[in-house]
């Protein structure tokens, strides 16, 4: 797209990686966002999506000259409705007399979109990367793509070798990796493996010295990351959680959405990591906020799932079609891509693992937990792990959060 000269509460089409140019406008970042380094860019907001990102101006044009073009590329559902609320803004302004309310974005930090279109500059800091599964595999590919410098160890050390031929290091220990890096993050299944990891022999802790920072990713409960962020912090170390929001394909496509919480410090280190893994990341405060909205978001998740898998079977109990079921869901309000893609796979007997089962119920335990803990009432959720507990005592623990379904058709 062309360079085009811009100012505040301009409506422009703005594009976003491999996403066609969308309808947005350019406001004002939050104080604490600083803009790129080298690049001439404006912070936009998108109508329809509520997303926001630093934009490079060559990959913007004014709203109204290209409205037609833009209409006549795009024709989708979403685009459609994005373009509708453009309509109704200028609507309500035109009402207002033109003016219109402050625009500054009330997100606490989204992140560069440079991120998705590839022009991302790594950090020279040596990366360390802590556990290859479902989630940490997509990740470390992605920051090796970016050009990362990485080290990683698995406990399981034959998933390190893909990696290794990508270019990553190897790691003996968990020790070694720490000492030999200046970031190291790690992503583990649940709050006793983030605490084995740390605390064990050859672990994190042995690791540790002055400077080094350690970036738990994991969904684990807000005492654990509390734990963690002490220990850490007593030998020198700088701490940030930074729990992620996505699955397998989301992680190797690195779109996922990053939670961060701790020392801004690290969070402004690991600013090419998290444009390299993910689309948008939120800084949260203090230690232990993320691990909280992380289970909240994925409470929601489960408990969402576990109610699909419901409607669908009770759709067949009664004698109506789950394949018209799910067109008609497909076509109001709930309509998403995780719904289609969940649905799509209970109908097709694929239940290959996105995101585990075994993990979406331990969020909801965890989540369910905090909730006493806040003495706040959290009904429907235990109502959904308790469907799910149903579901790993009929094996389906190691597949994908959509085989819950199988927990109402035995």
């Amino acid at each position: 797209m062309a360079t085009v000269h811009l100012r505040i509460g301009d409506l422009v089409w703005g594009k976003l990686g491999r996403y066609p140019p969308w309808p947005g406008k350019v406001v004002s970042p939050p104080k604490d966002l600083k803009k790129p380094r080298g690049k001439k860019c404006h912070f936009v907001k998108f109508f329809g999506t509520e997303d926001h990102a630093w934009i490079k101006v060559e990959q913007l044009k004014p709203y109204h000259p290209h409205k037609e073009e833009m209409i006549k590329i795009n024709k989708g559902k979403r685009f459609q409705q994005a373009v509708d609320a453009v309509e109704d803004f200028l609507k309500k302004k035109e009402k207002q007399g033109g003016k219109e309310q402050d625009t500054r974005s009330t997100s606490i930090q989204a992140a560069d979109s440079t991120a998705i279109n590839g022009s991302i500059t790594p950090t020279d800091k040596r990366i360390g990367f802590l556990g290859l599964g479902l989630m940490g595999s997509g990740i470390v590919s992605n920051l090796l793509k970016m050009g990362h410098v990485v080290t990683v160890w698995n406990r399981t050390v034959e998933k390190c070798d893909l990696f290794i031929q990508e270019g990553a290091r190897l790691g003996r220990t968990p020790a070694e990796v720490v000492s030999m890096c200046d970031i190291t993050f790690s992503c583990v299944s649940d709050p006793k493996a983030a605490r084995d990891l740390v605390l064990g022999p050859s672990g994190v802790l042995q690791g540790i010295r002055p400077g080094k920072c350690y970036v738990e990713m994991s969904t684990v409960d807000p005492g654990t990351i509390t734990e963690l962020s002490q220990v850490i912090s007593s030998r020198g170390g700088r701490f940030l959680e930074a729990p992620v929001a996505g699955s397998q394909q989301v992680s190797n496509e690195g779109m996922l959405v990053i939670l961060a919480a701790g020392d801004r410090t690290v969070y402004e280190d690991c600013s090419s990591c998290f444009q390299a893994m993910g689309k948008t990341s939120f800084f949260l405060g203090e230690v232990g906020n993320a691990a909280r909205m992380m289970l909240i978001l994925n409470m929601v998740q489960g408990s969402f799932m576990a109610t699909i898998a419901e409607g669908l079977t009770l759709a067949q109990a009664t004698g109506q079609s789950q394949h018209t079921f799910l067109d008609i869901l497909s076509q109001g309000q709930m309509a998403s891509t995780f719904v289609d893609q969940k649905c799509q796979n209970i109908l097709q007997g694929n239940f290959k693992p996105d995101y585990y089962l075994k993990h979406i119920q331990k969020d909801l335990r965890l989540a369910i937990s905090m909730g006493d803990t806040a003495n706040h009432p959290t009904p429907m959720a235990a109502a959904a792990n308790e469907v799910y507990k149903r579901a790993k005592a009929l094996d389906q623990s190691d597949n994908d959060m959509s085989a819950v379904y199988r927990a109402y058709i035995h």
